[in-house]
């Protein structure tokens, strides 16, 4: 909006040059995301505990999470106000890429709201049903996947894979792509609501990855660096830098309250938008693959329910103490700041090798 409303106006003043270019109002959504968290987070904290919206905590959890019952939660709200306002204030609103990647997250998030909604009108950590849960996530990708193939058809989208290290492996998936897309946004949104059990954990992880898709997305849309790492270049990708630039921005402005030991707590509307809009950024940029990678910490925390459960039901034995695996942890003894510090340096860990991944290529 500011952009629109800015740039025009910059033969008269030559300052406002500097709205046209991405780096610049990435910085901008950036800051302005980081704001709107800072002097709008107290006052959300203050209004959850007014209406008594406290998080419920799973019986079966480590017995040192009890202290955290009635902690305000429906955080997600604040970091999805803190990241989309800024984008839709700093982004070039005519880019259809910038459309889908707000109304995806905002989908998401709707669901994880209802999610969090039934969970605190019940007291009970039990919300949507699985399969109503999981049939919503379903539809939304199933959405997301039809408008890409649309567009594929028009020429503004492909829909080839990219494969990290092999530059001649780039198969079309044609209208296979759509359940493909469906797969990776259901990956991305729960394996990011898994990891969000300690103070801290998925938003710090999470920004991790943001920052990093931050990157990727600009050199997609750049033509000289996207042609030097033979990626598929997309110009409408580049607008997206400002999308993650408004996320990496959120997230740190929301770690500021949801840092150990946490004054709010995010929730399935946070938790389910982040990963949504995670997943939805890897698929503009034709990342998707590399998803798996920038968010490592996010696959293993999943990986590791889908072990624990499959081995349980299987054998009757459990491989891990709990899971997901941060929980692990927690129970052979080490303490919840180490846990997550250990974790952050994983996550950063994964995204150094994931750009490393490109020049590999």
């Amino acid at each position: 909006m500011l952009y629109h409303l800015l740039y025009p106006f910059h033969t008269e003043f030559g300052v406002l040059n500097v709205t046209r270019y991405i780096t610049f109002r990435t910085a901008a959504a950036s800051m302005s995301a980081l704001a709107i968290s800072l002097v709008l987070g107290p006052w959300m904290i203050r209004k959850v505990r007014e209406f008594q919206i406290g998080q419920v905590i799973r019986q079966e959890g480590p017995t040192s999470h009890k202290a955290k019952a009635g902690t305000p939660t429906m955080g997600g709200l604040l970091i999805l106000a803190a990241s989309l306002g800024p984008t839709l204030l700093w982004a070039d609103l005519t880019n259809a890429y910038v459309w889908i990647a707000v109304l995806t997250t905002a989908s998401y998030g709707a669901v994880g709201f209802l999610d969090d909604y039934l969970k605190i009108v019940r007291r009970s950590h039990h919300g949507l049903l699985p399969r109503y849960k999981m049939g919503w996530q379903v539809a939304i990708g199933l959405a997301v996947g039809v408008v890409l193939l649309l567009l594929a058809q028009s020429g503004d989208y492909n829909t080839r894979l990219i494969f990290p290290f092999f530059k001649r492996l780039i198969p079309d998936l044609g209208w296979m792509y759509v359940p493909f897309t469906v797969f990776v946004l259901v990956a991305s949104s729960n394996t990011v609501n898994l990891t969000d059990g300690l103070d801290g954990l998925a938003i710090s992880t999470f920004a991790i990855a943001a920052a990093t898709f931050t990157a990727l997305a600009y050199v997609t849309g750049h033509r000289e660096f996207a042609e030097y790492l033979l990626l598929v270049r997309f110009p409408q990708s580049a607008e997206l830098t400002v999308f993650c630039g408004a996320l990496v921005g959120a997230s740190l402005g929301f770690l500021w309250f949801n840092s150990y030991p946490a004054e709010i707590f995010m929730g399935d509307v946070g938790s389910l938008a982040l990963g949504g809009a995670l997943g939805t950024v890897a698929i503009l940029i034709k990342q998707e693959l590399l998803l798996g990678i920038v968010g490592g910490v996010f696959v293993i925390e999943g990986l590791s329910v889908i072990i624990q459960v499959t081995s349980f039901k299987l054998t009757g034995q459990r491989v891990f103490r709990m899971a997901p695996l941060h929980h692990h942890f927690e129970l052979i003894g080490w303490s919840e700041p180490k846990v997550i510090t250990r974790f952050v340096i994983l996550g950063i860990v994964f995204a150094l090798f994931s750009l490393t991944t490109l020049k590999l290529r």
